[in-house]
Formats: C-alpha cells, structure tokens, sequence
C-alpha cells in the first residue's frame, strides 16, 4: 500500500509528494521571467495556442512593470505566507507563464540559478512546450537537477492530432514523445500537462490519452480541465455556441476515469485548471479552487475506487 492510500487520500496529490521530498510543506510560487513562445513569434504560429491568454494565467503579465525573478520571489512568498502562515515552510519557484525553455542556455542558466538563491527556495520548476528543448537547453536542465531540485514541465495536451489541431498547438503527439524521451534520458524529473474535456474528444479518445501516459510513467502530471477566459479565439467559439464545456459533475467523472488508469507512484500536481474570476468566462464552478477537488474526491468515493486501480488493464 502507498503512503498517500494508507492516509485516506484517493490519488497521490502534490502537497504529500513535496513533505516526502522535503520534509515540510512546500509551495509553488509562480514567476514570470518575461519569455515569448514559438507559437507566438512565428516560428511555429502567431496568437498562441487558441485557449492562451498570458494574462489570465500569471498577474505579473497585467502590468507593464518588469520585476526581477528575486522581487517576484519575495512578494510571492510573502502574499503565501500571509495567506497560509505557518503551512507554508519552503518554496518551488515556479517559471509559469509562455514557454520558459525559450531562450539562450547561458540567459536560462542565470534565470534559474536566481531562483535557486532564495533562501527560502528548496527548487524550481519550469514549464515549457515539446519544441523548445533543444540539447543545449537540456545540457542547462541536466547540469541544474545534478545538484538541485529541478522538475520540467511538458505541455502536451492530448495524444490525438485532431484534438492538437484544435488547440492550435502547432506541434504533434511524435513532437510530445521525442522531447520526453530525451529528457528522461537525462534523468530529469519530468510531468506532463493535459487537458481533459477537449471539444471533439469523446471517452475512448481521453481513455486512450491516459492508457498512453500510464505507459510513458512520468514523475508528475497536471491535469486541467478546458476553460474559457476572454479576449482567446476559444472565447469566440463557446461565444457563438460552437462549443460546449463539461458540466462539474461530468468533469468529475472524467477526471476519475483518467486517475484510475493512472500508475499509483505518478504524483497528481492538479486536478482541475484556475484563473482569476475576473478573467473566466466559463465553466463558473472553474473560479472556486477547491470546488473540483471536492468533486473528484466524491466520485472517487461514490465509487470505491482509487488511482491506479486500472492501470495496466
């Protein structure tokens, strides 16, 4: 039995994983180092992906004041600790918004090595697409998780082309799977991110995506569910009634059909997607954090069942 089972918990969840790790509680604090994407400067595709609104995902891109990765650190680990007092010990500095593999390895390593200064930083994680990991970036990667905590964070989505094209991701499934398996050569911790809920994906198709990330056993993986904030080409469809978005209780289901296929060592970083209300257009139930948490967690229950406990079937 897994540690997170014989505590009650019916998945792994990421605040279990970080007291292993480290022996306290650790919090992600998100930081903007100020990053482009190649979906967005024309090298891949000009808007971004068709859900992506920089905005809506990290407050620092609201305000035409740049701050350096450490003044971020401190306001960010001051606003936690204020928030959650004596709970939060320790910090991840989390390289959130656009694609914070894009740039110079010399530029990436000074970045990184900032954040890891803090003193109350215990590491960080980084977020990036499958098309921007070049070996020299990994080289950066690599040398930085031979000393410290470092976790990569792998935009995938969806195994399904039709559902990539939807997105307008620009880059395939093979694109997904070369990046990985060379990262996980390096011996990188390494999470994959996925969207559930996708217009055009129907059950097999999600059953699909997560028999396939239960082969590839990442460390991590962060599921989100499909939601809309303004000013994003998706806004202008679910605007026109061209999409439709799963209610909570369906989303609930489909994020525990997806966990029970889910390896039990496979840590659950999130279970649903958040933005600022002022920002969302739909679903609403997506403003309220734990909301979808609750959810999963009663669908879990209401059917006795846990992840992993399909996986390899």
């Amino acid at each position: 039995m897994c540690q997170w089972q014989a505590l009650g918990y019916r998945y792994f969840p990421l605040g279990l994983a970080m007291r292993q790790t480290f022996g306290c509680n650790v919090w992600k604090v998100s930081v903007d180092a100020g990053f482009s994407c190649p979906n967005i400067d024309g090298t891949r595709g000009t808007g971004g992906c068709i859900f992506c609104s920089a905005a809506s995902f990290a407050p620092s891109r609201r305000f035409e004041e740049k701050r350096s990765i450490t003044e971020q650190l401190n306001e960010g680990i001051k606003r936690v600790k204020r928030h959650y007092q004596h709970r939060a010990e320790k910090f991840i500095a989390y390289f959130q918004p656009s694609t914070n593999t894009y740039g110079e390895p010399e530029y990436l390593h000074a970045l990184y090595r900032e954040a890891l200064s803090h003193p109350d930083v215990a590491g960080i994680a980084v977020g990036t697409r499958p098309d921007a990991l070049p070996e020299s970036v990994l080289d950066v990667l690599e040398r930085i998780a031979a000393t410290y905590y470092l976790q990569l964070e792998i935009g995938l989505q969806s195994i399904h082309q039709k559902s990539l094209d939807f997105l307008e991701r620009r880059h395939s499934y093979q694109d997904f799977l070369d990046a990985y398996e060379r990262t996980k050569r390096r011996g990188i911790r390494t999470g994959i991110h996925l969207i559930l809920g996708i217009a055009g994906e129907d059950h097999n198709d999600i059953l699909a995506t997560a028999g396939e990330v239960a082969r590839l056993k990442p460390d991590c993986i962060k599921m989100h569910n499909l939601y809309v904030v303004r000013e994003t080409r998706l806004a202008e469809l679910w605007s026109a009634g061209t999409i439709t978005l799963p209610t909570l209780p369906e989303y609930a289901a489909l994020a525990v059909d997806f966990l029970e296929r889910i390896p039990p060592d496979i840590v659950i970083e999130r279970i649903a997607g958040e933005t600022d209300s002022a920002y969302l257009l739909a679903p609403s139930w997506t403003a309220v954090k734990h909301r979808a948490r609750n959810a999963v967690d009663q669908e879990f229950r209401r059917r006795s069942t846990q992840q992993g406990i399909f996986a390899g079937l």
